[in-house]
């Protein structure tokens, strides 16, 4: 809900992924990982959502999930290969009744081939016959899912728009465990919804397009301000949302600069990332970069106070309770508000208990903001470490509730706010 910037929220936020899907066409590839068996999963959660699947097997998927399973989950016929009926040219038929495509999981194989646009098989035809929005879910091993060549393929892919899914970190086969773990269900359905609905935005628009050669910066993450060489002041913060913001650029076209703080997950694929630790490391990451955007979105929880003094060695029990003075570290978000460009947007984020909308209000005048994204933080409300949020959407002269949804969702939405202030400004 929009409403002016003075009233309460209302209860209809942003479609869910169930009201996007109702009706939708929707192209499941399955490629030959381990994580095969949850795209059956997957075919069943879309078609809850009101989706018609069509899946698509590889020859290596077919050896971890048979057609059979498939056509019987979703009513329809799994083609085996573009021979089947060469009359029919099915590949071009299929990828004319799709309306998304989404490759879950995408194994390493089948991301280079997508990433070299081979033809090889049906599911590769018919992806580079498909006009529209295109989702992987890559699904590996770490080593594999860490290999430079995977790391460039899923660039290519994000340069042309392809929204990429990370995968999670968790138990893996072989009782290893680590990140190229299959994402959840819910990140799944929510980043096919998201790909769909930017395939049905502004007409003339190239789907999954709408920041092509936009540069911008998203900060993620927690800052660290270390007390001694073993310990630091922290924060809760897991970097999901700026992630979800990351992976929501690269699928829009932009060049994204990802300047990441301690993080609990990957920042996507296809971003030039810059790692930082502390609120000093991260101010003077994001002004070195900051002339060259045209989007800066300031998602990291960054340390208000610093220890004044950093001990030289462990600090220990038998040494006494340490006296703690704190400082103040600079203020990025403010530096970036005095220096901004009139043709630049400013996103900042806060994150309040209390009066939160009159902090997000504070904020947004004191700092020259476009925008702030107002999280709760206390409570079953807090949005850190969570798959999802509630959230606002706070600038001078409306307020939007976004009532518990998915980041990847807050994400989206975000960032159509952002693309129609850039088209104000033009």
């Amino acid at each position: 809900m929009v409403q002016p910037a003075g009233g309460q929220g209302g209860a209809t936020g942003s479609p869910r992924p169930d009201q996007l899907l109702a009706g939708a066409r929707v192209l499941l590839g399955v490629s030959g990982g381990i994580a095969a068996y949850k795209a059956a999963e997957l075919a069943r959660e879309l078609q809850r959502a009101g989706a018609e699947v069509q899946p698509l097997l590889t020859a290596a998927g077919e050896q971890m999930v048979s057609r059979a399973t498939f056509a019987a989950l979703t009513g329809r016929q799994v083609p085996a290969s573009v021979w089947d009926d060469p009359a029919a040219v099915e590949h071009v038929a299929l990828a004319r009744w799709g309306q998304v495509l989404v490759v879950a999981p995408a194994t390493a194989h089948t991301l280079a081939r997508l990433a070299a646009g081979l033809a090889d098989d049906l599911l590769t035809n018919v992806a580079l016959a498909f006009p529209g929005p295109v989702v992987v879910a890559p699904a590996m091993h770490t080593e594999m899912w860490e290999h430079p060549a995977t790391r460039a393929n899923l660039e290519v892919l994000a340069r042309r728009g392809v929204r990429v899914v990370a995968p999670a970190s968790g138990p893996l086969t072989s009782g290893d465990v680590g990140p190229g773990r299959l994402a959840e269900l819910e990140d799944l359905v929510a980043g096919v919804a998201a790909a769909l609905t930017r395939g049905q935005a502004a007409p003339g628009d190239r789907p999954g397009r709408g920041l092509t050669g936009a540069r911008v910066l998203v900060s993620l993450g927690g800052t660290r301000e270390p007390l001694d060489p073993v310990r630091y002041l922290g924060n809760r913060s897991s970097g999901r949302m700026g992630a979800a913001i990351v992976a929501e650029a690269l699928a829009r076209g932009a060049e994204v600069t990802a300047v990441a703080a301690a993080t609990t997950v990957d920042p996507p694929a296809g971003a030039r990332l810059v790692r930082v630790e502390t609120a000093q490391q991260l101010y003077d990451a994001v002004l070195a970069a900051a002339d060259a955007q045209d989007v800066l979105i300031m998602a990291a929880a960054v340390a208000d106070f610093r220890p004044k003094r950093v001990a030289e060695g462990k600090l220990k029990k038998d040494q006494g309770v340490p006296e703690v003075v704190l400082e103040p570290t600079p203020d990025t978000l403010a530096e970036l508000g005095r220096r901004r460009r009139p043709d630049q947007v400013l996103v900042g984020f806060a994150a309040e208990t209390g009066d939160h909308l009159a902090g997000a209000r504070k904020k947004l005048e004191a700092k020259h903001l476009d925008l702030v994204v107002l999280n709760h933080v206390e409570g079953a409300h807090s949005a850190f470490g969570a798959d999802d949020a509630d959230a606002f959407l706070v600038d001078a002269d409306t307020l939007e509730e976004l009532p518990r949804t998915s980041k990847a969702a807050i994400a989206a939405r975000l960032l159509d706010r952002v693309e129609a202030l850039r088209r104000r400004d033009a």
